[in-house]
């Protein structure tokens, strides 16, 4: 799945700076790419970094990446989510779970796709909240 994300990425102009293995070693852990991305997110001078991870559910790429001040990590399994979690929560990575994604490429495209182009709505509640989540990290 990551291949085919990074190639759809690049297909549509994106700038791809992949951190992972380019192969699946039985012992690779997961929080090495989550930490990986979470730092790159974060040196983003910009302020816009955005990353993505991939592993079977999610959840652990989000737990790991998580533990970082400034990055607000969310598991999506559909566009309505991936809308949602950029609109109120400013979220900068997105972890997919492969294992209800892989074989439904339109679905993670679109998810993808809504992700990168859902701005954050920059309400002053959303912004508060932020921050109060930044606060205990």
């Amino acid at each position: 799945m990551k291949e085919s994300v990074r190639a759809y990425l690049q297909k549509r102009g994106y700038d791809i700076d992949d951190v992972s293995g380019n192969e699946l070693h039985p012992d690779d852990d997961f929080p090495e790419f989550a930490h990986a991305v979470a730092h790159k997110v974060l040196e983003d001078q910009s302020g816009e970094g955005r990353g993505i991870l991939i592993c079977g559910g999610g959840q652990g790429m989000s737990m790991a990446a998580n533990r970082f001040r400034g990055i607000r990590a969310s598991v999506i399994w559909d566009a309505y989510e991936a809308k949602m979690t950029r609109n109120d929560n400013d979220s900068n990575v997105l972890c997919l779970p492969s294992r209800v994604l892989a074989n439904d490429e339109a679905e993670w495209k679109d998810i993808i796709d809504t992700w990168l182009t859902t701005p954050f709505a920059d309400a002053a509640r959303y912004k508060r909240r932020n921050a109060q989540i930044d606060e205990v990290s």
